[in-house]
Order: structure tokens, then C-alpha cells, then sequence
């Protein structure tokens, strides 16, 4: 889950600035998950907060598929090797 969510943030900054009304309300879903970021970042201890499982609930499932499909191309786009999020 850790992974996921930090390359959903990654993924934000990406889609800010899309014009479509699709690209906006997905962006605006996926900002919304800023209140989970302390369950996320490394070190993190204790369950989400409420606040971030209703967020995470209000995000498209096509919206979050579509950003973690953006997100795994960033590496390559970067000249840089994919990643792997195995533990």
C-alpha cells in the first residue's frame, strides 16, 4: 500500500495541470488523499484515519488504475531502471 499511494502523490503533480474535466476530477480525487500521508510514509505505525479511507474510497477506480499506469512509465521516461515495490 505504501508504494501505491507514493506513486499516486508522484502521479499528482502529472495530472495538475490536464484540461479535460476528466483529467480535473481525477486530479481533485487523488489531492484529496493528502490526509493519508502520514499512514504512509516510511515509518508510519496505526491504521488510517477515517478521513483517509473515505478520501481513498472517493477515488475513481479508473481514476487511480489510469494514474498508476502513468506512474510506472516515469522511470523509463527518466532514464532510469522500473521499480519494484517488493518487500
Amino acid at each position: 500500500m505504501k508504494c501505491v499511494f507514493m506513486c499516486v502523490v508522484l502521479v499528482i503533480v502529472v495530472i495538475m495541470g490536464g484540461s479535460t474535466w476528466a483529467q480535473d476530477t481525477c486530479s481533485s480525487s487523488l489531492s484529496s488523499l493528502n490526509v493519508c500521508t502520514p499512514f504512509v510514509v516510511p515509518g508510519s505505525t496505526g491504521n488510517p484515519s477515517s478521513d483517509c479511507c473515505g478520501a481513498l474510497q472517493s477515488v475513481s477506480r479508473d481514476c487511480l488504475c489510469s494514474t498508476l499506469r502513468i506512474a510506472s512509465r516515469i522511470p523509463a521516461q527518466c532514464n532510469l531502471p522500473p521499480f519494484s515495490c517488493s518487500n
